[in-house]
């Protein structure tokens, strides 16, 4: 859920907002007169390279190079 302040409170606050938006990485919008006008967000960081950016986000279940019992028939007239 998004937190709402209003500009006046964020003006006194802004450092603090500041700091809780980057260590929780929720989004804070900032409002004036009720009606929304900005929102902090947290900076998306992207990785120097994309060698391993994936680490850690599959599982590899069973054999993988064991041959498959399934028959091609791709190289058959």
């Amino acid at each position: 859920m998004t937190r709402s302040m209003n500009a006046a409170e964020f003006k006194a606050k802004c450092l603090d907002v500041m700091e809780q938006v980057a260590a929780s990485g929720k989004p804070v919008v900032i409002t004036k007169r009720g009606k929304p006008i900005v929102q902090v967000t947290p900076v998306i960081r992207k990785p120097e390279t994309l060698r391993g950016f994936l680490k850690g986000t599959m599982k590899i279940t069973g054999d993988i190079v064991a041959p498959v019992d399934a028959r091609w028939n791709a190289d058959e007239p």
